[in-house]
């Protein structure tokens, strides 16, 4: 049996419209009671205050105290308070003696009878008012002494039916009730209005499923391990989960600091600070922080205005640390492919010449081949015998062979293994070295003396790397352009252009070194001169590492030359 489905419970917005909708009922309602009981009694005021004021007129008439002091009171005070009940528009006008016996009243009946009412005080000489129910009915009434020589010789009572008072402030309520009906309309058309809009911005969900939402919201922000990053539509921080804040490098700044800020105020690198503020999506752009590589996504969120940004930030650094190392594995295949290649060659003349009998000239050319080889392997090594670095110098040495570059190592070189601390990772060397000497290849590739000399030795407590080439140089004016990602001045390649030195630069700076550039390349015919300069943080000693004992040459840098016999050049090695 299917069970009936239960009813949707009723959407944020239409319950916000009910109990506005209540509300306003209840304070139009509330507003226009107390206004009628306030205008009653206001009435009731006014009326109490011209009954008085007549009965004080009349008790006040020289012809009443005259009239009481004849011999017929009545018959000249009647006519004369109807009069006055008719000219003062009051209900009724009674002048009585002291005692209360009526002088005069609307039905003639009454007079000789005694008046209803308190009249007390009056008797005493004050003047009071009351509401009270007489032969006429409830009135509001006012009674006053007659005074003549000083003596109280009669009382008159003025008043008006609370019958007519009613009458009175009826109009008045109807022009309330229109008022308040008005009000009424006008408080459920915007309470419609407004909750139609609200009804729009929640797309018509519960206060249930907006809680619910928002849950899910809060633990998919905090679960996801990339970074999140939601701007406003003036590129304030609106949202970033934890990831955004690590690689932005914001783990420290509070929420309170953080959301609402501008984007220019974060202190981000201004190309990607630039990518921010950009109005234009951006896919999959590359960005270097101070220490880590970012893929960039910006996504604007429109509704027929800018309304903000949506940005998603992926760290790629140990995937660019990983392509680096790829691409010196691939230099090593490929120099290997060329010594294999070049090796076929020499065993093909070997060979050769032992098939024409010149068995003594096949062995002198072999071994002569395999001493240049060896040589130019040990110079290398010699200079620069910190393995990573000396695999890395003979893989690019085959790589710029295949470009028409020559790729030497200065005399100035001295790097022992052992000499960096375990705070210098192989891995940012080869970034560091790998980049420059890539960016110098493409540089002097096509020059007449196609060279790139690499200097690598410690200094003092420093590491210095110093890569020169003769290419056509670096314009001064863009000397500060260079390590930013994307500046290059070749064409774009499909994987684009403009990394490397970024890369360089980052590694440099993440290790608290300097890089720099500047003219005058490979002995001062030109090209550009890239040196960077780490600290080591550890105590070289005088066997070695380092700077070497004696006064055997200093390098201009107060390094040692220890590579005799000239520079070693690699460029033509097997």
């Amino acid at each position: 049996m299917r069970l009936p489905a239960l009813p949707r419970p009723r959407s944020l917005a239409g319950q916000l419209f009910a109990m506005q909708a209540v509300l306003i009922a209840v304070v139009v309602a509330g507003y226009a009671l107390f206004t009628y009981v306030s205008d009653r009694r206001q009435a009731e005021e006014s009326a109490a205050r011209q009954a008085t004021a007549v009965a004080r007129s009349v008790a006040d008439a020289p012809s009443v105290r005259a009239a009481i002091r004849g011999p017929d009171p009545t018959a000249r005070l009647e006519p004369y308070a109807l009069q006055v009940t008719r000219d003062a528009n009051v209900d009724f006008v009674t002048i009585m003696d002291p005692s209360g016996i009526r002088w005069t009243h609307p039905d003639r009946a009454q007079i000789g009878g005694r008046f209803l009412g308190t009249i007390g005080p009056a008797r005493h000489g004050r003047t009071f008012t009351e509401t009270y129910t007489g032969t006429l009915g409830p009135s509001v009434r006012a009674v006053t002494p007659v005074t003549d020589g000083g003596r109280i010789t009669g009382l008159v009572s003025a008043g008006i039916k609370v019958e007519t008072i009613s009458a009175r402030i009826q109009d008045q309520v109807t022009a309330l009730l229109g008022v308040a009906g008005g009000a009424l309309a006008l408080g459920a058309v915007g309470t419609y209005v407004i909750n139609a809009r609200l009804r729009r911005h929640t797309h018509g969900m519960n206060a249930t499923e907006l809680s619910r939402m928002h849950d899910y919201h809060q633990a998919a922000l905090h679960a996801v391990r990339e970074g999140l990053l939601m701007l406003d539509g003036r590129y304030r921080v609106a949202l970033v989960n934890d990831g955004g804040r690590e690689l932005l490098g914001l783990g420290g700044t509070p929420d309170a600091e953080l959301i609402g800020r501008s984007v220019a105020g974060l202190g981000l690198p201004a190309p990607l600070t630039g990518a921010l503020l950009s109005s234009e999506p951006r896919v999959d752009e590359v960005h270097l922080t101070a220490s880590r590589v970012l893929v960039v996504n910006t996504s604007p969120v429109s509704g027929g205005e800018h309304r903000g940004t949506v940005v998603t930030l992926r760290d790629v650094t140990e995937l660019q640390s990983l392509m680096g190392e790829l691409d010196s594995e691939r230099g090593f295949t490929q120099a290997l492919r060329s010594q294999a290649h070049e090796a076929a060659n020499r065993l093909h003349t070997v060979v050769s010449l032992i098939e024409l009998g010149r068995a003594e000239e096949a062995v002198e050319f072999a071994t002569a081949e395999l001493e240049l080889a060896q040589a130019l392997t040990d110079q290398v090594v010699a200079a620069v015998s910190e393995p990573v670095l000396a695999a890395l110098l003979l893989g690019k040495t085959a790589q710029a062979h295949e470009r028409g570059v020559e790729l030497v190592v200065s005399p100035d070189s001295r790097l022992d293994d052992g000499l960096l601390p375990a705070e210098l990772p192989a891995r940012d060397l080869v970034t560091i070295l790998g980049n420059l000497i890539d960016n110098a290849v493409d540089a002097a590739q096509g020059s007449v003396r196609a060279r790139v000399t690499v200097t690598a030795y410690a200094s003092g407590a420093e590491l210095v790397l110093r890569v020169s080439d003769t290419g056509p140089g670096v314009d001064p004016a863009h000397a500060g352009l260079v390590f930013q990602r994307g500046f290059s001045t070749k064409p774009a390649g499909p994987g684009g252009r403009g990394l490397g030195l970024a890369l360089a630069r980052q590694a440099v700076t993440r290790h608290e070194g300097t890089l720099t550039v500047t003219g005058s390349g490979e002995d001062g015919e030109g090209g550009a001169v890239f040196e960077v300069r780490l600290p080591l943080r550890a105590s070289l000693d005088g066997d070695g590492h380092g700077l070497p004992p004696g006064d055997a040459g200093a390098s201009p840098d107060g390094g040692r030359a220890l590579l005799g016999g000239g520079r070693a050049s690699l460029g033509g090695g097997g």
